[in-house]
């Protein structure tokens, strides 16, 4: 099952992708007379018996027509945007980096959130845009000092994301801000398909610029998992319903080719980002 933001002429639609068909959520709730939540963010705070909900509701379900409609952020205002640096085993040789002992984090900010669709400008202050495809975890459920065995638990859903990378102004300095936080440098989506469905640490991810193959691998080659990521974030801090985790890039990014072979992100590009059992995110550059 998977949920997504859509507006069509100015009306917005909280949607339901199920077996390869989309569905209006509030029409469907009217209709079969169950109570279902109106948008994300009552879905991810509500978060217990949403599938059993939506099961009693499918019977009644009033058909929706993407067509024309434009695909939203998956959330309207996510409170952390966390990243996983330097995650893939394949992905650090190819960069000659060392293996970290421990999950290496970083944020972006809310201004860097992106929709499937939606055009991203590259910055004049860079000419080295790099994409990397990740599997992004949306947080459903309130932690601390959540423990491993426990922390997928704490997960609402799934969704394909791509942590575009600047990537002279992320080494620009000891900090990797402000090369990982321009406008639209985290797109995510096009839809969040729920959790319970999938495993997150056995999930093909690739990505593909104009129709090309660049990176091509499988999230078994993390180093830390997804519950190694959770446990080890929530910590330190509070993991809140709504936070996003990038669960960082494996290996292909343009960073990784020799000096001379690298294509770095140019405007008119579209950047594919395909997670096997979710589904397709495509941004074009501008």
């Amino acid at each position: 099952m998977k949920l997504a933001r859509m507006r069509r002429e100015g009306i917005f639609y909280f949607v339901l992708w199920h077996e390869g068909r989309a569905y209006d959520l509030r029409a469907t709730a009217r209709a079969a007379g169950v109570g279902l939540p109106d948008d994300m963010d009552g879905a991810i705070r509500g978060m217990g018996g949403l599938k059993e909900a939506i099961l009693r509701a499918l019977p009644s379900a009033v058909a929706f027509d993407p067509e024309g409609a434009e695909t939203l952020p998956v959330l309207p205002a996510p409170g952390k945007l966390l990243c996983v640096g330097t995650n893939y085993r394949k992905h650090l040789i190819e960069c000659g980096m060392p293996f970290p002992a421990a999950p290496v984090l970083f944020g972006k900010f809310g201004n860097a959130l992106a929709a499937h669709g939606e055009a991203i400008p590259i910055p004049a202050a860079t000419a080295m845009a790099d994409y990397e495809c990740e599997l992004v975890l949306v947080i459903g459920k309130e932690g601390k000092g959540i423990p491993k065995e426990r922390a997928l638990d704490h997960v609402f859903g799934y969704s394909c994301g791509n942590d575009l990378s600047a990537r002279d102004l992320q080494f620009a300095s000891t900090q990797w801000l402000l090369g990982k936080t321009p406008d639209g440098f985290a797109p995510v989506g096009p839809w969040i398909e729920l959790a319970g469905d999938l495993n997150p640490d056995e999930l093909p991810i690739r990505t593909r610029v104009n129709g090309e193959l660049r990176q091509s691998a499988n999230t078994d080659d993390m180093i830390f998992d997804c519950a190694e990521i959770i446990a080890y974030a929530s910590a330190a801090m509070t993991l809140s319903p709504g936070d996003l985790i990038f669960t960082g890039t494996p290996d292909g990014v343009a960073m990784g080719y020799p000096e001379g072979e690298r294509t770095w992100l140019r405007a008119g590009d579209l950047v594919e980002v395909e997670i096997d059992g979710i589904g397709t995110l495509a941004n074009r550059m501008a």
